[in-house]
């Protein structure tokens, strides 16, 4: 039970975002006794997914100011004389400025099915940021997941543990056997195994369903919305890091299908590959020759220093006006295959950029990026899991009031939970988020603007519905953040059937609101009633059919230093950044490990069941049946594309 812990372990980690996760596993995984604990009733912190309804009782908690007391009261007659505590923050100030609307059709809610759900919503196009406070608690978690290796280990979202299958296009697809349990559990109709892309979208030419509010809140278990939206880069370091320690073998992924621009008010799809390249109707000849050797250029920059020596202070984007490029071409390498910023990047961090999207090309399909079924908060469960396989005890909702630090050595001895126990350890993993003010009263932070929408059609509609694209909107002012968008459909199991769940990010300047929501505009209709089509017109944009605005803290790239009288044996875990991939959250996991355990290997590949020697009572266990060894070693859902394409 959670009020009856061991009273002493190796590893006390606080927060189960994606670096902490990955910290716990590691350290489970060399032998260390590890107790990971999180005050919210859910996995994965700021780095969580959420169904629709999960994710309207987020909205109403981050708008709540009610601050939460003490279950113990005399939690400090634990404390000795010669000892000092740091209080830590009881809840979540991270998330600022949630601001969601809807502007589907307001039809009657009243039959809603899904628990947590809103009644009614408010007016066409105003917020729901009122009623979402009126709304019931929830008694169980919003997550639809629970952690690997605890109690009730069955989650709804069936997380994989068979090899998978690669479908064509090298798109690894959910096995048959998860889905139809997935499906059967939810009512409706199982994905139909084998078919391709194309056979998905039978109706792709008839006109968008209409999708009301209701229909979204009865589906709502079929959406998972993540907080953060990240892509994996194929040759990135998380990818690596899911191979090495065989933590891939807990969840699916979906190649990304296309690289999106938005030019002159338009968007269109961008050639990244060779074959693309060829293949592309929008550059002439000319330029796909220029677009080529600029490309070739960048995988071998460091051999040729002499082309771009004397623009390392310059600009990337004024090293590509040097390059006898096309204003078209420029703007797709700045902004769809480097993915930088036109004033802030310099020409060696963007070519490093170019050089690294060419890298990854061809490794799981034709882009670089993979994004993992059932959504990014994905992740973090799967390292959770790989941390309880190897004895890690895991409790949630579960605070811890204070650090109990030591006078004369000034490291941290113990911690003392809401229950009043106190738990010691030799080193103690605290995501910056539990931190008080007065530890982070010198740090300076950053904040990241997002977006969620659902909508009703993609932002540039082809022949397949089933797309999962990324687009970057540069910025109107210089000055101004490039704004990220990531688009994606319901086979990527984030969304019901004839949605798309589209994320915006971009690092803050106002709220996420003012930040986004002119982006939103170029791309989306928000009011149906007066976006009407007219001849001559284009075709009309995607309709939004639900918004919700918010500000995250970015605490990544602080300085230990920042932190006033943090304990030698106390190290900060960052939440999400605002890069496109995971690296820095997995540089950071592996920085900490190796300063707390610098001889130990940093998550290696769990030993084959044939390779383990049991003991005499492990195996009369075995004997009689009950066999508490690691499970057998299935291939990992990873599989590599057989034929390249290669720069």
């Amino acid at each position: 039970m959670a009020d009856n812990l061991p009273s002493e372990f190796d590893v006390v980690v606080i927060g189960t975002g994606l670096p902490e996760s990955i910290i716990a596993a590691a350290c489970a995984r060399s032998g260390q006794r590890v107790l990971h604990v999180d005050s919210r009733n859910y996995y994965g912190g700021n780095w969580a997914s959420f169904s629709f309804s999960g994710l309207l009782s987020w909205i109403k908690e981050n708008q709540q100011n009610t601050d939460i007391k003490d279950e113990c009261e005399d939690w400090r007659k634990l404390i000795l004389e010669n000892e000092e505590v740091i209080s830590l923050n009881k809840k979540d100030k991270t998330i600022q400025h949630v601001e969601a609307f809807c502007f589907g059709d307001q039809d009657a809610a009243e039959d809603v099915e899904e628990a947590g759900a809103l009644a009614r919503v408010p007016a066409f196009g105003t917020s729901v940021a009122e009623e979402v406070a009126e709304e019931p608690e929830k008694e169980c978690s919003p997550l639809e997941s629970s952690v690997p290796g605890a109690e009730n280990w069955e989650s709804e979202k069936a997380l994989s543990t068979e090899p998978a299958s690669a479908a064509e296009g090298n798109v690894t697809e959910i096995n048959s056997e998860n889905e139809s349990s997935h499906n059967t559990a939810s009512g409706e109709s199982t994905l139909e195994l084998g078919k391709t892309e194309g056979t998905l979208s039978e109706v792709s030419a008839q006109e968008p369903k209409k999708i009301t509010y209701s229909q979204i809140v009865r589906e709502g278990r079929r959406f998972n919305i993540d907080l953060v939206s990240k892509l994996l880069y194929s040759r990135g370091l998380l990818i690596e890091l899911l191979i090495k320690s065989n933590v891939s073998r807990y969840a699916e992924f979906k190649n990304a299908t296309r690289i999106l621009a938005f030019r002159e008010g338009k968007v269109e799809q961008v050639p990244c590959s060779r074959a693309d390249v060829f293949n592309s109707r929008q550059l002439a000849m000319v330029e796909k020759r220029m677009l080529m050797k600029f490309l070739t250029f960048c995988l071998e920059y460091e051999q040729h220093p002499d082309e771009y020596q004397d623009y390392k202070n310059s600009t990337f984007a004024q090293f590509l006006k040097t390059r006898k490029l096309t204003p078209s071409l420029q703007h797709f390498i700045l902004h769809s295959i480097a993915m930088v910023s036109e004033n802030d990047c310099n020409t060696l961090e963007g070519l490093q950029a170019t050089r690294k999207f060419l890298q990854c090309l061809g490794r799981y399909g034709n882009t670089p990026f993979l994004f993992p079924l059932y959504g990014q908060g994905e992740i973090p469960q799967c390292f959770c899991r790989m941390c309880a396989v190897f004895g890690g005890i895991y409790c949630l909702r579960h605070s811890v009031q204070c650090l109990v630090v030591d006078k004369e050595s000034g490291r941290c001895k113990a911690v003392v939970d809401h229950f009043g126990q106190r738990i010691s350890a030799s080193y103690f993993i605290v995501e910056d988020s539990y931190l008080s003010e007065s530890v982070c009263v010198n740090v300076c932070y950053r904040q990241l603007s997002r977006a969620v929408l659902i909508t009703d059609q993609s932002v540039l509609k082809t022949d397949s519905e089933q797309q999962v694209s990324i687009l970057t909107v540069p910025p109107v002012d210089l000055g101004q953040p490039a704004v990220c968008v990531i688009e994606l459909c319901s086979s990527t199991m984030t969304c019901m059937k004839d949605t798309y769940l589209v994320h915006l990010t971009c690092p803050s300047t106002k709220t996420a609101r003012e930040d986004l929501e002119p982006v939103v505009q170029k791309l989306f209709s928000l009011n149906a009633e007066t976006e009407k089509e007219t001849e001559g017109e284009e075709l009309e944009k995607p309709r939004v059919l639900w918004a919700v605005y918010f500000n995250m803290r970015d605490s990544s790239g602080i300085d230990r230093n920042s932190y006033s009288g943090l304990p030698s044996n106390v190290y900060v875990c960052s939440g999400p950044d605002s890069a496109l991939g995971n690296d820095c959250a997995v540089k950071q996991a592996e920085t900490i490990f190796q300063e707390m355990f610098p001889t130990e290997e940093f998550c290696p590949a769990p030993p084959n069941p044939e390779d383990i020697i049991y003991d005499e009572d492990e195996i009369t266990a075995e004997e009689t049946g009950f066999n508490n060894s690691p499970e057998t070693k299935p291939e990992s859902s990873l599989q590599e594309s057989s034929s390249r394409d290669l720069w």
